[in-house]
């Protein structure tokens, strides 16, 4: 295994949010492991990133923490709250900018049709790496 040097990212714009995007493709994590803190304004994303920059022959996954601040509120379809053990896998992450900069909706879209919006008073998101990374069999593939 290749010295692992854990990502730290911000996103505070659309550009860096692509950026965050593209690292957390395929990422999964469990309905349970999502949260949104009203009061401190804040959602919180604890997943299992494929880790695409360190991908060779063999893959890796790590775990990771994806947090939105500035947050006003949160949507979710197609995705069960009560269903805490089940596991989602992210395909992209979105901006869209409201007509008052800096504010806007993120769109977090899942595999099987389910997606989260995010209302945010500015772009402030953060990613880091919290884990050792761990081999993994199966690299995420898409049909063309």
């Amino acid at each position: 295994m290749a010295e692992h040097k854990p990502l730290r990212l911000l996103a505070q714009d659309a550009d860096d949010l692509g950026v965050l995007s593209a690292a957390l493709q395929d990422a999964v994590a469990k309905i349970g492991d999502i949260r949104w803190d009203a009061q401190s304004r804040t959602l919180t994303i604890a997943c299992n990133r494929f880790r695409w920059e360190g991908a060779g022959k063999k893959g890796e996954r790590v775990r990771s923490a994806l947090q939105f601040g500035d947050v006003a509120g949160v949507q979710a379809r197609n995705l069960r709250r009560d269903a805490k053990g089940a596991v989602v896998e992210l395909l992209s992450i979105g901006f869209e900018p409201a007509e008052e900069a800096p504010a806007g909706i993120v769109t977090l879209t899942f595999a099987g049709g389910g997606d989260m919006r995010v209302s945010v008073d500015c772009l402030d998101v953060a990613l880091a790496d919290v884990s050792d990374p761990w081999a993994t069999p199966r690299t995420p593939g898409h049909a063309d």
